[in-house]
């Protein structure tokens, strides 16, 4: 196939990323491409999968087909689907780690592996010292991808030597540009007023690593000299920044401004400015300047259009910058450093020889990367990749035991929930699915809420105000706690008057557990200081208490904390001392057919040998763990129905030793903690039989049950509060709830550990 010629086979090419008029330069670059590509095939189509980061989009034009919502997981799947159904004969991604969701991203992930035609992903970020999850997520990438293109070659290298990718899977097509003549700066000038002036100009999205604030220090020196010289700031503050700090950078800008007197000869345009306006600007340029604060920026395409508008470039010395501006193609200067961008910008304003002929190399070094040009180097690279798939087919990729399954977990879904928290705490009951404030509020229900919140604030950071509801019921145990016994009170009336103010030793353990979450998992300060606090005084008690329920919730606290804070002396202590408790008391009360601390089993069973598990595991005691295992494993052959179905000790009557064991009320406090123990007994042994019992108890909640009913309420995200004899139990309490959604954030967890685990076994560039 010659270089003009379209293969015919590439019928159809689907684009994954941003997408205008979302404002950002992956969204332009995506744009561009798309369009620069469909021009190319004519009547062939293409399409856009569009990446959303707020829940309500945007108004895209008709080339955008799919839109995902970038946090929700299970949206990803489904566009995996929509992909494989639509049959494009390749599929384009622009990536970089911070528009997927997922740690590092790792949700695109997901809708990758399904893809059934060949993937070329354009990497707009390759770093040089990445995290494990950002390195781990890049050669998954590498894996997935039939190829991987980069914009420059310093980006070749690091592919190649930190992330492992084969050459061979690596393609260098560089950022494309607009096609337009070599201009003199003078044919703009009057639009913008400045006729007569040297202008400088800098555009991009603001932020404060752009380090524009040195070029407006510089000016005060430029302007003595060149009295009309001119600034103009071209560009909206990044809505990520502006999201999280508003204009303070900006501000700040303004601020040196003035400073420096520099009223007359420094402008903002503060807004995303269409192409044509962008040319504009562009043309009526002297002199560019990208004055970037560190090194580690591998493209640049506001950097690209300036050098292929034939503008002379001024530059920190950033990794794309020194590529593109060597050979006297612009000038570089230090880090942080006004007087040398001073020095160098008056040096160009009063050598014009020099200056235009560094305009006249740059311009011509540009003009293979005009969008044309490259929209023609991804086609021909989508060709190459398509036939060597065909010569080399490849097996649609799958994780194993479960994963089909886990791949379509239900969303996460807190209306109900958030329903049935007020400003004191989340309520206890409820008359079918409406709050009843008759009966107050339970620490309990706090803790799990508590756990709730704190978790699915990582896997759903834009779903709600998770601070406001973390802090609610942090707030409750706060209150709750009373320093001088060192307990916590229990029950409290809806008129916030204790009814029950001490609780019992399994609920006071319960509540230190959710501490320990705060701890481990929350980004903000001021509630894992409150909560670890806390959590060193409630602690205490919990070594005197007789319950092994409560020992082993004290010992999953301690787990949960020792996770962010492993060199914690004293709760490694207490951990041992707590487990090795358990552990006597489950040995001395055992026989063969009865591997139990206790001689009834109650609710909440599973946590006793899901604590005897993370513990043996953690002390190195294989004989603890072992203990906790083969309770488990006893514990899995009474709660399996003949069926093959979940079916949990039931509440009205127990399972008391040499008894009968109760097959009803069942309870989802007996699912979601038999899922837990499942999952780290998974951990501990790697054996695929946990993953299948976890999800057993998971689907209990779905209608795989005894009665086939769901107990899940799609429409409201609630759970009915357990299965009677013959039917439901219609209302949808706290603890029914709130333990349906620990199981589904269970479920996430473990989804997310079985994908990085076949990563991480998987070598890159397969």
């Amino acid at each position: 196939m010659s270089d003009n010629t379209i293969d015919p086979e590439i019928k159809k090419v689907a684009f994954i990323g941003n997408y205008l008029p979302r404002q950002c330069g992956i969204a332009t670059f995506t744009t561009d491409l798309c369009e620069s590509v469909s021009a190319l095939m004519l009547e062939r189509p293409c399409y856009s999968i569009a990446m959303n980061d707020t829940p309500e989009g945007y108004t895209y034009p008709s080339r955008v087909k799919f839109e995902i919502e970038a946090n929700r997981r299970e949206q990803y799947a489904n566009a995996g689907a929509y992909i494989n159904l639509s049959q494009p004969s390749v599929v384009c991604v622009q990536h970089e780690y911070g528009i997927f969701g997922g740690k590092a991203g790792r949700h695109i992930l997901h809708l990758l592996r399904q893809i059934r035609v060949p993937i070329v992903t354009t990497l707009h970020t390759v770093l040089k010292d990445p995290d494990q999850d950002q390195l781990q997520v890049l050669r998954v990438l590498g894996d997935l991808s039939d190829r991987l293109v980069v914009m420059s070659r310093r980006a070749v290298e690091f592919l190649k030597d930190i992330y492992g990718i084969p050459e061979r899977k690596i393609a260098l097509i560089h950022h494309g540009i607009p096609d337009t003549p070599f201009l003199d700066p003078n044919y703009y000038k009057d639009k913008f007023q400045v006729e007569g002036c040297q202008l400088l100009l800098s555009f991009g999205l603001l932020g404060p690593a752009k380090g524009l604030e040195y070029v407006i220090e510089a000016m005060a020196s430029v302007v003595k000299e060149y009295p009309n010289a001119h600034y103009i700031i071209l560009g909206a503050t990044h809505p990520h920044v502006r999201r999280d700090k508003g204009e303070e950078y900006r501000q700040l800008l303004l601020r040196k401004v003035g400073e420096n007197n520099l009223s007359d000869n420094v402008s903002f345009v503060n807004r995303f400015v269409t192409l044509e306006e962008l040319c504009e600007y562009l043309g009526a340029a002297d002199i560019y300047i990208t004055p970037y604060l560190n090194e580690s920026q591998i493209t640049s395409g506001t950097l690209a259009y300036a050098m292929g508008f034939g503008k002379a470039v001024v530059s920190t010395p950033y990794w794309y910058a020194e590529e593109m501006l060597a050979d006297q193609r612009g000038r570089l200067v230090p880090f942080r450093d006004a007087n040398a961008i001073a020095g160098t910008l008056l040096d160009l304003l009063r050598n014009e020889t020099e200056r235009h002929a560094m305009r006249k190399r740059a311009y011509q070094h540009c003009r293979s990367m005009i969008w044309r040009e490259v929209a023609r180097e991804y086609l021909n690279l989508f060709a190459q990749v398509r036939r060597e798939r065909h010569e080399n087919p490849r097996s649609v990729r799958h994780l194993g035991l479960g994963a089909g399954r886990f791949d379509i977990l239900p969303e996460i879904n807190i209306r109900h929930l958030t329903a049935m928290t007020d400003s004191t705490g989340i309520f206890q009951h409820a008359h079918f699915s409406v709050p009843d404030p008759r009966y107050g509020y339970s620490t309990d229900d706090q803790a799990r809420a508590l756990i709730v919140a704190i978790k699915a604030a990582r896997f759903r950071p834009e779903m709600t105000d998770w601070e406001t509801l973390v802090s609610r019921y942090l707030a409750y145990l706060v209150y709750a706690f009373d320093e001088e016994s060192r307990r916590f009170g229990n029950f409290m009336s809806y008129q916030r008057t204790w009814t029950k103010p001490v609780a019992t030793e399994d609920v006071h353990a319960r509540a230190v557990w959710s501490l320990a979450h705060v701890v481990a998992y929350s980004s903000n300060r001021g509630y894992c200081a409150t909560a670890a606090h806390l959590m060193d005084r409630a602690i205490a008690p919990t070594v005197s208490f007789s319950s092994p329920r409560a020992w082993a919730y004290a010992i999953l606290a301690i787990q949960t904390y020792l996770r962010k804070y492993p060199g914690a002396t004293a709760y490694r202590k207490e951990r041992e001392i707590l487990a090795n408790r358990l552990f006597e008391q489950t040995t001395r009360n055992a026989s063969d057919d009865w591997p139990w601390p206790e001689d009834c089993l109650t609710y909440a069973n599973a946590r006793v040998p899901q604590a005897l598990i993370e513990a043996g595991q953690w002390l190195q005691n294989s004989n603890m763990a072992n203990c906790g295992l083969r309770a488990l494993e006893w514990l899995d052959r009474l709660q399996t129905s003949d069926r093959g179905h979940f079916s949990p000790i039931g509440s009205n009557g127990w399972y008391p030793r040499g008894g009968i064991r109760a097959r009803f009320d069942q309870q989802p406090i007996e699912a979601s903690g038999f899922l837990d123990a499942c999952i780290a007994a998974y951990r501990l042994t790697g054996a695929n039989k946990w993953l299948s019992a976890a999800y057993r108890s998971f689907e209990w909640f779905l209608g795989r049950n005894d009665l086939g009913l769901p107990l899940y309420d799609y429409s409201s995200g609630a759970c009915y509060d357990g299965l009677h004899l013959d039917r439901v139990n219609e209302n949808q309490g706290a603890e029914s709830t709130v333990c349906w959604l620990l199981s589904l954030l269970s479920m996430y967890e473990i989804q997310d550990e079985i994908n990085i685990q076949s990563e991480k076994t998987e070598p890159a560039g397969k």
